[in-house]
């Protein structure tokens, strides 16, 4: 056998090495049709979680196009959303079931949930769940269990009185869906904003040993076997680990793990201008070079992209709700009470003078 000169040894290393190195470099994420996508995680897991982008038009309208579609209804018994005070659940099922109930009652569903200063809510979601049920026999028809704790505003009179119902905005319902999704052996999916999805808490520097820091997500797979399909909406941050998303066509959903998005980092994915650490009730600033790092792929499972921030537009206030002044003060005096900035006061008299309110 002839043996190989040097310049030919170091070419053949070269090539084997190169061969090696293509066969390593993750794949790119493939764009697939956003509902097919979801109705097939359904396959495999009972939970499904979706970004809630708070207020976001182009979010709203994708949620109700999915609940609209036959698929989805044909495979999915339950949506638990977080912008539904859990007082009000009996309010909502009949709602859903058809009966009669007044425009005025329905709204303090959303109206009156622990976020004081959280009031861009799409109320058609409530009535596309509705006419969708009207469509199906009663066995089929989906359910709206309202995620957020039942708390009653008229008894706050101070942010003790409030933290306490704020402090479940987790653990009431995690424990929701065990009790009225698992344990009934139903299938659910979860409309909240993603970082109640964090297995690992970014702003805690990713230390889960704070209860402060566990998420809806972290509770349920820390408690139970179940594991869950989680969604984040993302944009433009995609395109850092990924450059031909710009392409992907309008709305898309794509797997991460074992893609080129899977290993990037996920402050990528979730900025966090600082992380936390707790020492008793004090904070304390964890210093930016001993930041833990954590692969998206372990922290979510898919992307939808629904375009580019700049197309992303945000629901208006309704003139209705500006021009209700016990409405509007009694808004003001949960963010008053509550310690939140300043700041969202004038932030909502802001919108609500835009709408023609009298704020």
């Amino acid at each position: 056998m002839k043996s190989l000169v040097p310049n030919q040894s170091l070419l053949l290393l070269a090539l084997v090495a190169g061969s090696v190195a293509a066969q390593q470099q993750p794949k790119p994420a493939t764009p697939v049709d956003p509902i097919a996508g979801i109705v097939d995680a359904f396959k495999t897991h009972q939970i499904v979680a979706i970004s809630d982008a708070h207020g976001n038009e182009q979010n709203q309208a994708f949620i109700k196009a999915l609940i609209r579609d036959p698929k989805f209804a044909a495979t999915v018994n339950d949506i638990v959303i977080e912008f539904g005070n859990a007082r009000y659940q009996s309010l909502v099922d009949r709602y859903v079931r058809g009966e009669k109930v007044s425009e005025d009652s329905l709204r303090l569903v959303w109206q009156n949930t622990t976020v004081a200063n959280e009031i861009s809510v799409d109320p058609q979601f409530f009535s596309v769940v509705r006419s969708v049920s009207a469509t199906l026999p009663r066995e089929r028809q989906s359910r709206v269990l309202l995620g957020d704790p039942p708390i009653d505003w008229s008894a706050v009179q101070n942010r003790d009185d409030h933290f306490k119902w704020l402090a479940m905005r987790d653990s009431h319902p995690a424990a929701l869906i065990v009790l009225e999704v698992l344990a009934k052996q139903r299938r659910a999916l979860l409309v909240y904003g993603h970082l109640h999805f964090q297995r690992k808490n970014v702003f805690s520097n990713l230390d889960m040993h704070d209860w402060r820091m566990q998420t809806i997500v972290s509770l349920i797979e820390s408690a139970t076997p179940t594991r869950i399909f989680s969604i984040w909406q993302i944009g433009d941050e995609l395109k850092t680990a990924q450059p031909d998303v710009a392409t992907w066509k309008v709305p898309s959903l794509a797997i991460i793990r074992g893609t080129a998005l899977g290993p990037a980092d996920i402050t990528v994915f979730t900025p966090a201008p600082m992380r936390m650490a707790f020492d008793g009730d004090k904070r304390v600033p964890v210093p930016r070079e001993q930041w833990r790092k954590l692969r998206a792929e372990d922290q979510f499972d898919a992307v939808l992209y629904l375009g580019p921030s700049s197309a992303m537009t945000q629901m208006p206030l309704s003139p209705r709700i500006c021009s209700d002044r016990r409405y509007i003060e009694e808004r003001l005096r949960r963010i008053a009470l509550t310690g939140i900035p300043p700041v969202e006061a004038e932030r909502v008299k802001k919108l609500c003078s835009r709408e023609g309110g009298s704020a």
